[in-house]
């Protein structure tokens, strides 16, 4: 039998993938996942459910008795200050305290490259920015991280993540267009994303390769995507819903429309500047693939997003 590893955020759009992918690896394991609700447990290895709550240091213990290695992915994103600093910051303290009484050899945390606030980053590095996180979510995920990194574990970073089960990305680009006339013309910005799949297996790699180190890692594909490209499949899933659209709009124009939407404003100041973080470390050492890129990869995701987005006729 493999190593005995303990997912966190089991529930979710992340964690939910990892928990998928630790079970179906070719490596037996033994998989016990944290979950605060009742859950369909993946097919394949010995799959192990742990009732358990971020802010509730008992149930953590219990979890992290007999794990040798832990993946945490769960966390509170657009929550109210308390309850982001209840579960990213102080649930997080608990659980690495916890995953360390236990004996756990390592820890991989996922985490956000918005701990480091808005850009414009091009080819960032890793070590080269500093924390700048501008909301309650990052600033307390950033807290978070302190508390993996100085038990010795590995954080991971993504900027822009994409995939079935997506509610927060693609959505969020799709309410933009359909607040404006027509398409958008983002300019010529860069971003780095990364699929939903390619980051699972990038965070279960990390959980066993021999060459993990501490630190921080940003983990996004190795290509950025121009904002054209983000935008076209965003248009694609807006044609679908409103018909016909006017003219193409510039962000220029667009500000001036969207000038009482707030929600409109931060995710044009988010597309109008590079957010573009380079790290080949997770994909060389790791012994994972990053995928084709966003353009091949988008279009697997495609008819998931129409059912979320897209009324049925």
């Amino acid at each position: 039998m493999g190593p005995r590893i303990l997912i966190t955020g089991a529930t979710g759009f992340i964690g939910g993938r990892v928990a998928a992918t630790a079970a179906a690896a070719n490596e037996p394991a033994h998989v016990r996942l944290l979950a605060r609700r009742p859950l369909d447990p993946p097919p394949g290895a010995s799959v192990e459910l742990a009732p358990g709550d971020l802010r509730d240091p008992d149930s953590l213990r219990r979890a992290c008795e007999g794990v040798d290695v832990l993946i945490h992915c769960a966390s509170a994103i657009g929550a109210d200050e308390d309850t982001a600093h209840a579960v990213n910051d102080r649930g997080t303290r608990a659980l690495v305290d916890a995953a360390v009484r236990a004996g756990v050899t390592r820890i991989v945390s996922l985490s956000t490259a918005s701990v480091h606030g808005r850009g414009p980053f091009r080819a960032a590095a890793p070590g080269t920015l500093p924390l700048a996180p501008g909301s309650a979510t990052s600033r307390t995920r950033a807290a978070g991280e302190r508390y993996v990194l100085d038990a010795g574990g590995t954080v991971l970073r993504p900027h822009l993540v994409y995939g079935t089960g997506d509610r927060q990305l693609m959505p969020g680009v799709v309410r933009l267009l359909a607040a404006l006339p027509g398409p958008l013309d983002g300019g010529s910005s860069l971003h780095s994303l990364i699929d939903v799949d390619s980051l699972a297996r990038a965070l279960f790699g990390a959980a066993l390769s021999p060459r993990t180190e501490p630190g921080a890692f940003y983990v996004n594909h190795p290509e950025p995507v121009p904002a054209a490209e983000l935008l076209a499949a965003g248009e694609a899933l807006v044609a679908g819903r409103s018909g016909t659209r006017g003219p193409a709009v510039d962000l220029a124009e667009a500000r001036v429309l969207l000038a009482d939407v707030p929600f409109g404003l931060h995710h044009l100041a988010m597309l109008a500047d590079d957010h573009w973080f380079e790290d080949d470390r997770p994909w060389r050492d790791w012994g994972c693939d990053p995928g084709p890129g966003f353009a091949a990869t988008i279009a697997g995701h495609m008819p998931w997003y129409r059912g979320l987005l897209v009324p049925s006729s």
